[in-house]
């Protein structure tokens, strides 16, 4: 009979949710921004045969509260796996999870066997025009409580894309993903609560990435993610980029067949 382990691991003052499943070599996925632990649904099914799946809910979104303290996502990740007996996996982050699987390979290489970085992020959005006008919305919209409408924004921008009508996409997916952001809006943010940033970060210390690392971004999302793929393709010696064509923030949930099969293939390569 097959075993899901889920369960509720203490981090300093946190219950972080996570779920752990099948055996092999393990793999842990980190959620984007917009999302939370259930947006690898499909990849918690299809590769726990061959492997050990592991995702979690990083501390503000889904089943995990952020509590008053000072604390770094990386750390979290790290905790889970002690907790888990897992000395060495392969991260698959996506978007802000991407980040958090950057910083995780430079403070403890020694716990990365590979990494998978989705339409990546390195902390740097402010940089966008683009991305700084949508977070003024969102700010709007949130303060004057509007959370369906903050909701919205990020399903416009992130999952539609820059160029496409909200009707061209998969209308589960999008649907998923304005649960999940939803659910993060409303979870609560306590006085108190500060996140301990790698120093330096991970922007200017690509170069100390030594594992196999693929990159896979949307051909149609936001320009300024499309340009921070092409620069971890440069900064990460032997690394390699896939564009999953017509595809915006979230190519995972638009195409999973596709998207799993590259995964699937950069698991055997050498």
């Amino acid at each position: 009979m097959e075993t899901v382990l889920a369960m509720l691991i203490t981090v300093s003052g946190a219950s972080v949710w996570a779920e752990s499943a099948g055996s092999g070599p393990p793999i842990v996925f980190l959620h984007a921004g917009v999302a939370d632990s259930r947006m690898w649904d499909a990849e918690f099914s299809a590769f726990k045969a061959t492997h050990r799946v592991v995702r979690l809910d990083l501390r503000g979104f889904g089943k995990t509260q952020l509590v008053a303290e000072k604390f770094s996502y990386h750390g979290d990740v790290i905790a889970v796996m002690d907790s888990l007996h897992i000395d060495r996996a392969t991260l698959v982050g996506c978007s802000f999870g991407s980040n958090v699987a950057l910083d995780v390979a430079l403070a403890h290489p020694e716990r990365v066997e590979r990494l998978v970085l989705i339409s990546p992020s390195i902390g740097d959005g402010g940089d966008s025009p683009d991305i700084r006008a949508f977070v003024e919305r969102e700010e709007a919209a949130l303060g004057r409580g509007d959370l369906d409408a903050a909701t919205e924004e990020n399903l416009r921008f992130w999952v539609d894309g820059p160029h496409r009508a909200p009707g061209a996409v998969n209308q589960a997916a999008r649907n998923l993903v304005g649960v999940m952001q939803r659910l993060a809006f409303e979870n609560p943010t306590p006085d108190g609560v500060k996140l301990d940033r790698l120093v330096p970060p991970a922007r200017v210390r690509l170069g100390e990435i030594k594992v196999p690392t693929l990159i896979v971004a949307g051909s149609i999302d936001v320009p300024h993610v499309l340009a921070v793929a092409g620069r971890l393709k440069e900064g990460i010696a032997g690394s390699r980029l896939e564009m999953i064509e017509g595809t915006a923030h979230l190519p995972t949930l638009e195409v999973p067949t596709k998207w799993q099969a590259l995964l699937a293939e950069f698991l055997k390569s050498k």
